[in-house]
């Protein structure tokens, strides 16, 4: 089964969630400060990451942050009501789903099995070739059995949501997917997330291709309508 990272500086929770977690079959590394969850990182690459926001010595955001530098491991945020704002960076900065606490264990693991399930190939799916699985649109390249994807030949590093939401945009290029549709293709559909979540993925993959090329434009914006891309830009 797969490998969550828990880090919490809240005992109760830490406990809590691991024996929900546990109880499900998953390995469970659990952190209580952002500080220790980096150093263990070096050393182990779990398969998802459930970071709390505020914790002592290195919150989580900054742990956040540090984790993108090397590593696209998907990211389940753990926010209080009052933090929408911390929400909201946390998804431009890369994490993939966020839980508002308190929370219950049933909407945790609801959401733990979303996310791996996006996060991994459907072992049992009948595979094309690599050549014919590999997406080409202009200047983008897309490589869905290694999830990696180049602009001009440069590599572009994706978070699991970032990709399928790239993915779906450029499968039709011209043809507009409003956000609902752009949701379908990135969260199950048990799962529910508001315009905004999409809103934030797509400024953090505008930002990243960006950086490959300050000229990037290929995403385009039709307001109160939805994303389009062109594989001419």
């Amino acid at each position: 089964m797969a490998t969550i990272a828990l880090v919490d500086d809240d005992r109760n929770i830490l406990t809590s969630v691991t024996m929900a977690l546990e109880s499900e079959g998953y390995n469970v590394k659990s952190f209580s400060d952002g500080s220790a969850a980096l150093a263990a990182f070096a050393t182990m690459s779990p398969d998802l990451a459930v970071l709390d926001i505020k914790m002592p010595r290195m919150d989580g955001m900054e742990l956040l942050r540090r984790l993108r530098q090397k590593s696209d491991v998907p990211v389940i945020f753990l926010t209080s009501k009052d933090e929408e704002a911390d929400e909201q960076l946390g998804l431009e900065l890369g994490a993939d789903d966020y839980i508002k606490k308190p929370f219950s264990q049933r909407l945790l693991l609801a959401r733990v099995r979303a996310v791996l399930r996006r996060a991994s190939a459907d072992a049992s799916m009948e595979r094309k070739s690599e050549e014919d699985n590999i997406m080409v649109r202009g200047r983008l390249s897309m490589d869905p059995m290694r999830h990696a994807c180049t602009w001009d030949e440069k590599n572009v590093t994706l978070t699991v949501t970032e990709f399928l939401i790239l993915q779906a945009l450029a499968q039709r290029p011209g043809f507009v997917k409003s956000r609902d549709n752009l949701m379908d293709a990135a969260y199950d559909d048990q799962v529910y997330v508001d315009d905004r979540t999409i809103d934030s993925h797509i400024k953090r993959l505008r930002r990243k291709f960006k950086q490959v090329d300050q000229g990037f434009g290929a995403i385009e914006t039709l307001y109160g309508v939805g994303y389009r891309f062109q594989d001419g830009n």
